[in-house]
């Protein structure tokens, strides 16, 4: 039997035992992992640059495509590079990193909570928006998210790695994931972990509910209103931002929460990509599609930069 102290390295999951496969799944993460840093990295840009979304709905989604970024950037790094080197090996400290940061960037939650009541305020509260949501509210909403992350990381990371460790070291996953490194733990041991998990989807619960009330108060506002082109507007802002709520809740959901029974290491396999790497691919793409603002900064953001290539890479020296 060995234990925590003796473990200087786990082992991840593969995608494949062959080597070509090894090779195609670098190559399809490698050009997600760039589709998700353009994406993101575009309504960066536009954002900060553009003068027009200097409002906190932009704002807050500015934050967004950085904890994106952040939650791609914590797994599929690590994995490319297996594939590429074909090796299964993350240190001690690279798992626990993993875990950390991947539970630091759950602050999306919170953030997606702070964008609805964005958009009751801005929709229900019309005459209040700048009194409400004023730049020092947004800066405090935005920070307390962060903040939220950043607790809740550093609890679940140090709770998940003082558990002594009694059945090996491999993880059934692509990533450190706090629910395969359970199976790890000994019998009697990890039910603190599982009631802090628990504690966590409870507030997960209570942030779906703030969610569903802000929209059902906007839905009844939206019904009362008689101009099309208001309506339009609104849903433009409203249906993506519900959207992106609906694909982060029901494959973090079905991930952590599905029965033992269904349990499969290639259906969590799945379940894990569908969590942690779709949400910042597609999420630009949400964003951008039905916002005509956003879409227009992006476009000039990305003309600008392909346009102008030697000054961009010769900024990016500086």
């Amino acid at each position: 039997m060995s234990n925590s102290s003796s473990i200087t390295e786990f082992l991840l999951l593969t995608f494949a035992d062959t080597r070509e496969l090894q090779l195609l799944h670098f190559a399809l993460f490698l050009a997600i992992y760039l589709a998700a840093l353009l994406g993101n990295g575009l309504i960066l840009t536009a954002v900060a640059c553009d003068q027009r979304l200097h409002i906190p709905m932009y704002f807050f989604l500015l934050n967004l495509a950085l904890l994106d970024l952040g939650c791609i950037s914590t797994t599929l790094p690590k994995a490319m590079a297996n594939s590429l080197w074909d090796t299964r090996a993350i240190s001690y400290s690279g798992c626990a990193a993993q875990v950390f940061f991947f539970f630091l960037f759950s602050a999306e939650y919170s953030l997606l909570t702070i964008m609805s009541y964005d958009r009751y305020v801005a929709i229900c509260k019309p005459l209040h928006y700048g009194t409400l949501l004023g730049s020092r509210a947004c800066a405090q909403m935005a920070a307390a998210a962060w903040s939220c992350g950043f607790f809740n990381a550093v609890l679940h990371t140090a709770d998940t790695f003082s558990l002594p460790l009694c059945r090996g070291n491999a993880v059934d996953q692509f990533f450190c994931e706090i629910p395969q490194i359970l199976k790890l733990s000994c019998i009697d041991s990890y039910l603190r972990e599982v009631g802090f998990l628990m504690f966590s989807a409870f507030l997960g619960f209570g942030c779906f509910v703030f969610i569903m009330l802000s929209y059902v108060q906007i839905f009844m506002a939206v019904l009362r209103m008689p101009s099309e082109q208001g309506l339009h507007k609104i849903f433009s802002t409203c249906l993506p931002h519900l959207f992106v709520v609906s694909l982060f809740l029901s494959t973090v959901i079905f991930g952590y929460l599905k029965t033992p029974s269904i349990s499969s290491p290639s259906l969590d396999l799945v379940v894990a990509v569908l969590y942690s790497v779709v949400p910042p691919v597609v999420n630009p793409l949400i964003y951008s599609i039905r916002n005509k603002e956003l879409r227009d900064a992006v476009r000039k953001v990305a003309s600008w930069m392909f346009l102008n290539t030697d000054k961009f890479l010769l900024f990016l020296q500086k």
